[in-house]
């Protein structure tokens, strides 16, 4: 899109389409530190996956809490799933007998 050169020393611009004077030169710093962000917990989802490493909104000294909690989390279900099915064949062979 073409612009045409109001007042070169302050660096502004019209955009003949829109019919606005605007700067011709915006810092895009801020979009650019938003995106450095969402690249950094992108990361971290994806490094979740390995259960190990230190993510950007832990605290130091839990490098592998993903991990133990995983593994916590599978014994229970683990165990609610087991009991649940030896219950169920408990009272098929009650019921049989």
């Amino acid at each position: 899109m073409a612009y045409v050169i109001v007042l070169p020393e302050f660096g502004l611009v019209s955009d003949p389409m829109v019919g606005t004077i605007t700067t011709a030169g915006e810092s895009l710093s801020p979009v650019l530190d938003k995106v450095a962000v969402l690249e950094a917990s992108t990361d971290d989802l994806v490094n979740m996956l390995s259960g190990e490493g230190n993510y950007v909104a832990s605290f130091p000294g839990r490098e592998k809490t993903l991990a133990v909690g995983g593994s916590i989390n599978a014994f229970w279900y683990g165990l609610a799933i087991g009991l649940l099915i030896a219950g169920v064949i408990a009272f098929q062979l009650i019921k049989v007998s």
